[in-house]
């Protein structure tokens, strides 16, 4: 039998970042069946990683016990206890450069993944762009994974079953006897998210098939509010914002034929339980490599870049260029509904 290796994985935030090494752990122990995982990230991400054998989670507490400068030497502390023998740094900022750094000094083997800045920079320029793909963040993650001398082969990614919904969930979905469609219309950045008009359009043309109900995701009251509109009385649409606990909405997406997204953490998390994701794209691209997992690149609806050449303008979305605040205007609404009617049939 070989012998156990014990790898602390470390990615912090945000949303969709964390949701995007789900598949590639997954791959990871599935492939290698020897090896232990402990991911390290913050307690709200636990229920993603619930599900994979050999996985425990370690939720960090960077609001006491592990905050600031001191608080990362407790980190290490509290991880050295777990017996790690190597370091994937997924995050590659200060703080887990500090804890992988510790580490190393302390004879671990470590790796980090290498985030092509430079690449990335060069392809949101607003002179002298270079428009083609950087590598995108899973052959990245790999690569890091390799350098500690495990190799990863996503080709046929596994994905888990779909989750037997609970009556609690029930009582608000309703038992599934059509096509359930998701859809998040919101994203951290102003600039990465679809006009309100026409998302109310989009989702006014869907549900006049009755084949369809639709489910709709964001959080916080202004979003539940702005989603309560978007519902505007139809009976095949459904909020679930602030009804359902976060484990819960996995449990839903999960069920999902098909989550329509923004450049988000909704995507990714949709995209890691192997269910179709169409996102929009605004001031940010496919390009920058952040296209959900496994989705096919016709999946992804960009603005247009004949009137708006200077995209993608950012990475995240939080770069403004003026003039370019209507770019995803240019998606429109039939585009997405065709898309959506075309994948569901």
């Amino acid at each position: 039998m070989p012998t156990t290796e014990h790898i602390l994985i470390i990615r912090l935030s945000a949303m969709g970042d964390v949701a995007m090494t789900v598949p590639l752990i997954r791959a990871l122990v599935e492939q290698h069946p020897e090896v232990k995982i402990t991911v390290v990230s913050r307690p709200f991400f636990q229920p993603f990683f619930e599900d994979i054998s050999n996985v425990n989670f370690f939720g960090v507490d960077l609001k006491k016990r592990h905050k600031g400068f001191l608080g990362l030497f407790r980190l290490f502390s509290d991880l050295r206890t777990l017996q790690i023998d190597a370091v994937a740094d997924l995050h590659n900022v200060l703080r887990s450069k500090v804890v992988r750094s510790l580490f190393a000094l302390s004879g671990k083997r470590v790796a980090a993944t290498d985030k092509g800045r430079a690449e990335k920079k060069a392809l949101t320029s607003l002179s002298n762009k270079v428009f083609k793909p950087v590598t995108s963040m899973f052959v990245r993650h790999v690569d890091t994974f390799k350098r500690l001398g495990f190799s990863i082969d996503l080709s046929s990614p596994k994905f888990p079953k779909k989750t037997d919904l609970s009556p609690e969930i029930l009582f608000f979905t309703g038992i599934k006897n059509q096509k359930w469609i998701g859809i998040a219309p919101f994203a951290q950045y102003e600039s990465k998210v679809y006009p309100f008009d026409l998302m109310q359009e989009v989702i006014d043309e869907l549900v006049k098939n009755k084949d369809y109900k639709i489910f709709l995701f964001g959080g916080g009251e202004k979003e539940i509010q702005l989603l309560n509109q978007l519902q505007n009385q139809k009976e095949n649409v459904i909020v679930l914002a602030g009804k359902l606990k976060f484990k819960q909405e996995l449990e839903v997406i999960s069920n999902l034929d098909l989550m329509l997204s923004m450049d988000s953490g909704n995507a990714h998390i949709a995209a890691m339980l192997g269910v179709k994701v169409i996102t929009l794209w605004g001031a940010t691209h496919p390009y920058a490599g952040f296209k959900p997992f496994n989705q096919p690149a016709d999946f992804c609806l960009t603005s247009d870049r004949l009137q708006y050449p200077l995209l993608p303008t950012s990475i995240y979305g939080n770069k403004k260029v003026e003039g370019y605040e209507e770019a995803m205007r240019t998606i429109l609404p039939n585009t997405i509904i065709q898309k959506i009617t075309k994948e569901l049939n």
